[in-house]
């Protein structure tokens, strides 16, 4: 590695950048529907059910599908049904 400094032009990141995190309803609920497919799909796994754990592959894929739907709504980080906009 070289310890040359950088072109100011390059896209670093800046530490002081309030970057989110998705701290939204959006985010918690589409991570919440997100674990309670993965807790369905491994108790599928453990039983040998193959229903059971395509099931709960099913619920996660519809996690993310309700996680953009809310984010669409609104209700992101930043959204338009939020009280706290930055």
């Amino acid at each position: 590695m070289s310890n040359t400094p950088r072109p100011a032009d390059t896209d670093e990141v800046l530490h002081g950048e309030d970057l989110g995190h998705g701290n939204s309803p959006a985010a918690w609920t589409c991570v919440f529907v997100m674990m309670l497919g993965a807790l369905v799909s491994s108790v599928g796994f453990i039983i040998a059910s193959s229903p059971v754990f395509w099931a709960g592959i099913v619920v996660i894929g519809l996690g993310l599908v309700v996680g953009w739907a809310m984010r669409r709504a609104g209700y992101g980080v930043g959204g338009s049904k939020l009280k706290n906009q930055h």
